[in-house]
């Protein structure tokens, strides 16, 4: 790394200019996805390139469009081998616009079955004493 000691970031100053918690930006530092931004002190402490807040705003705006975790590290790891990784975004948005689809079309039937049911819907003040039925109008 040929960036000098007084350049590299703490934590804290990461965690403020990102506007990500101390707590977050550890966790994403365990699972990979901020190397080779940063690098340990012989005690242990993070410091931080610079670029690792471009490589934080990346990550946020990809969470965004409901990528996960480990997608995302994939991405970042085709990106650190200095290759471009727009087709595996490309391939990974395309999956999520199938996801969001079927999701759309449970939810709809979903609605329909909910339409049923409160379409027939009988109000019923006494309970009937020989009736196991919790309530009738759920079949």
């Amino acid at each position: 790394m040929n960036i000098e000691c007084d350049e590299l970031l703490k934590i804290g100053e990461v965690a403020n200019r990102s506007g990500l918690s101390i707590k977050t930006i550890r966790y994403y530092d365990q699972l990979g996805l901020l190397s080779p931004a940063v690098t340990r002190t012989e005690s242990g402490y993070r410091l931080f390139e610079p670029k690792v807040i471009n490589r934080l705003e990346f990550i946020r705006k990809i969470q965004t469009l409901g990528l996960s975790l480990q997608e995302i590290k994939v991405i970042l790891d085709v990106h650190d081998s200095g290759d471009v990784p727009c087709g595996q975004i490309k391939d990974y948005l395309l999956k999520q616009l199938d996801n969001i689809d079927e999701q759309i079309n449970n939810l709809n039937s979903l609605k329909a079955q909910l339409q049923l049911i409160l379409a027939d819907w009988q109000e019923l003040t006494a309970p009937d004493e020989e009736s196991q039925t919790i309530c009738p109008n759920i079949k």
